[in-house]
């Protein structure tokens, strides 16, 4: 481990904004957005649509540079794409003339690393995302939950320390993406590389959390910063508990939040909000 990065995935961003297009065409997507993340941690960024949720993963990628502040991944300046900085979107990128092996395999391909140790590396990654058996098939042959396995599995060959998902599980159905959300958990358990996971679904976020980041609608401004301290491993039945439905109300109630207005307080559980909301 390099001694100038002791903690590995640490991320810092101080007054972050971002400005997308250009001339009369432009405008603020995020604003002064700041945050800490640290390494291995499991962070979920939670708002509505278009708010800069996608923008500021960008930013984290490398594909878009802050008009304004700091974005630091263990101390150093983010200035451009870097395969330590993995993403994984909601539509897989799988290259359909490659089979899944050596779709996995490409990124050790391009950094020259000869074909039977990139398809040793690629067989325990496949394993590792539930793959194992199908490393010789096409993109074409395989159900959208299992392409989004290979497409992880594609990130991770690369040992990254950050791990950035746009919502990677938006495109399937509640059954595969419930499956997913748990198979994600368990790869992450393992690896314990730092997940920043963009979604807009409230269930998703409480489930796989460890801090939930709620921005506001566009510019968009980082208006909670939620711990989410449910005991690690997660079973789907935490959404049923008293505490997941407490979280998810004044979530939504954040999302509706209209600016201008006081931010909603996270009520005690078990009390009404009508008298959560009355001062001590």
């Amino acid at each position: 481990m390099n001694s100038k990065t002791p903690f590995p995935g640490a991320v810092t961003a101080s007054g972050v904004s971002i400005h997308l297009g250009h001339g009369k065409d432009r405008f603020e997507a995020v604003q002064k957005i700041g945050f800490r993340i640290e390494a291995g941690e499991f962070i979920c960024i939670l708002g509505p649509s278009g708010c800069g949720k996608s923008t500021l993963l960008g930013a984290l990628a490398g594909h878009l540079i802050p008009s304004g502040g700091q974005l630091l991944v263990d101390d150093q300046t983010v200035s451009g794409p870097a395969p330590e900085r993995g993403m994984v979107f909601q539509h897989h990128t799988l290259f359909p003339w490659r089979r899944v092996i050596d779709n996995v395999a490409f990124g050790l391909k391009m950094r020259g690393v000869g074909k039977e140790e990139r398809h040793r590396q690629a067989k325990e990654i496949l394993q590792l995302v539930g793959l194992e058996g199908f490393e010789n098939r096409w993109p074409s042959q395989l159900s959208g939950g299992m392409q989004q396995r290979v497409e992880i599995a594609r990130v991770l060959i690369n040992r990254p320390r950050l791990l950035l998902m746009d919502e990677p599980f938006g495109a399937l159905d509640a059954q595969c993406r419930m499956e997913m959300q748990q198979l994600l958990l368990g790869i992450w358990s393992k690896i314990r590389t730092t997940v920043i996971f963009v979604t807009h679904d409230i269930d998703e976020a409480l489930f796989l959390a460890d801090r939930i980041l709620v921005m506001s609608p566009r510019p968009g401004r980082l208006i909670e910063d939620l711990s989410v301290d449910f005991p690690r491993p997660r079973q789907a039945d935490v959404v049923t508990s008293p505490e997941f439905m407490r979280l998810k109300r004044h979530c939504l109630e954040l999302l509706r939040h209209e600016p201008g207005q006081a931010l909603p307080r996270l009520s005690p559980l078990g009390l009404p909000r009508e008298l959560a909301a009355q001062p001590a």
